[in-house]
């Protein structure tokens, strides 16, 4: 992992807000984001520039309550939306907080998918999710413990493209007819993800 664990990383000064900018606020001068699912709906952020390797990291504090059918996010990915992305993930899943899941997507293929045991509940106090995204490895990191590594092998695909830095907050009970993260109830809105010192690569020339 060293070519990624040899970047250097900075604070996070700017973002853009993707949707519904009213449920996203951000300051600068304390280095938080909070995203907030009520009844206008959620609200994705990102960077404002791309970023070929490198670590990415922030201390989260999920939504509490009964958060089923909620998904709430940190994530890498090289376009949002886009049918031939490459992407890197840490979901939570709304219907259990006491475990995340990560993915690894290239070319808009992922089923990658595994799920992690954190022993907490994520809505409890911030923790640390850290991605290290080599050209040779990743690592999916809690709170300093690696929960996942993948080498790049051979035949295999491995993500390459320059990535924003992503996280959102929005209801996913569509997703799997309600097995992937519960149905939505919506008991104790709203629903606020606060997202603290989330840092970026410290790159000379970051991707546009």
């Amino acid at each position: 992992m060293a070519d990624a664990a040899a970047h250097e990383t900075q604070l996070l000064k700017e973002i853009i807000i993707d949707y519904t900018p009213e449920a996203c606020s951000h300051c600068a001068t304390s280095n938080t984001v909070s995203l907030t699912y009520d009844h206008r709906g959620g609200s994705r952020w990102r960077t404002a520039s791309r970023f070929l390797f490198g670590t990415f990291s922030a201390r989260i504090r999920c939504p509490g309550g009964d958060t089923s059918g909620l998904n709430f996010n940190l994530y890498l990915s090289s376009l949002e939306g886009d049918k031939s992305q490459d992407e890197i993930d840490f979901e939570f899943l709304g219907k259990d907080r006491s475990v995340v899941q990560t993915n690894v997507f290239v070319e808009g293929a992922g089923n990658r998918e595994r799920i992690h045991q954190l022993g907490f509940d994520a809505s409890d106090e911030f923790h640390v999710y850290e991605l290290a995204w080599g050209s040779q490895a990743i690592e999916w990191r809690v709170d300093g413990k690696v929960v996942r590594r993948e080498e790049a092998k051979e035949g295999q695909g491995f993500p390459q493209k320059p990535m924003f830095l992503y996280a959102s907050i929005w209801n996913a009970s569509g997703i799997d007819e309600g097995r992937w993260c519960g149905n939505y109830c919506g008991t104790h809105e709203p629903y606020v993800c606060v997202y603290k010192d989330i840092r970026v690569p410290i790159q000379a020339n970051p991707c546009s």
